[in-house]
């Protein structure tokens, strides 16, 4: 029972990155506070997590890049938003995988069908060439190591280019006065392309980055179709998003 209780505590706090102990005696109610310190003693000790003052934060290992880091967030929200991105995919479609961990998991749980996939993610090539029945393309364009994202004129130019059936979408934050925003100025204008071109745009999103705010916003809510989520999306949130004619799944 304890292990399955840690996994949950872990896989809260590397979707936060730091969390208190308020949070995490909110997370596990029926736990005793010492139970809870010992459960974080466990995960302090496989050298992933690191234990603060009144909290935890994830530790990033030397030589893991910001992808590997953010892959392995959030694990059991990516794979419910796969599972539910997958049910979009028609056979004979061409398809937009934007650079993200999320669009990777959609990639990894996707059937060997008749398919164009386009993506933007330099390290999707690895994957996609598992499937025997999909073209895929690979986006030209300028290299972001640590996100593995390539974007620039390159990106752009080819993008213009190209008919696209359904956009899946990376988000790195989400609020009701921003609206959809990431981090990267040139991810921005590749995301904008993508939405603007798709017949049908759909945003892959957990419930976690409604809390953030980058930078950049490339989207509202009424710039897309569909937003597909784990399920603890907020009420507030799906209320918005009915009003502006989205579809949650």
């Amino acid at each position: 029972m304890y292990q399955i209780r840690q996994a949950k505590i872990k896989d809260f706090i590397q979707g936060k990155q730091i969390v208190t102990i308020r949070e995490l005696r909110d997370l596990c109610p029926d736990v005793s506070l010492m139970t809870l310190h010992r459960d974080l003693d466990a995960l302090a000790n496989d050298g992933s997590l690191i234990k603060l003052r009144g909290g935890i934060k994830v530790i990033r290992q030397a030589g893991e890049s910001s992808f590997q880091i953010r892959q392995n967030e959030s694990m059991e929200a990516k794979k419910l938003i796969a599972k539910k991105a997958v049910g979009l995919l028609n056979e004979g479609g061409a398809v937009f995988f934007d650079a993200g961990t999320t669009t990777l998991a959609v990639i990894k749980a996707m059937p060997d069908i008749n398919l164009t996939v386009i993506t933007n993610g330099a390290n999707f090539a690895g994957e996609l060439q598992r499937f025997a029945n999909i073209t895929a393309y690979i986006c030209c364009g300028v290299l972001n190591k640590s996100h593995m994202a390539l974007s620039g004129h390159g990106t752009l130019d080819f993008l213009s280019e190209i008919n696209i059936d359904v956009g899946f979408i990376g988000v790195s934050g989400y609020s009701k006065d921003s609206g959809f925003t990431c981090g990267i100025e040139s991810d921005m204008h590749v995301k904008k392309l993508v939405i603007g071109k798709a017949r049908k745009s759909v945003v892959l999103m957990d419930a976690a980055k409604l809390s953030r705010l980058m930078p950049y916003t490339f989207a509202s809510l009424e710039d897309i179709d569909c937003v597909i989520g784990d399920d603890s999306m907020p009420d507030e949130f799906l209320r918005d998003a009915r009003e502006a004619g989205v579809t949650v799944l």
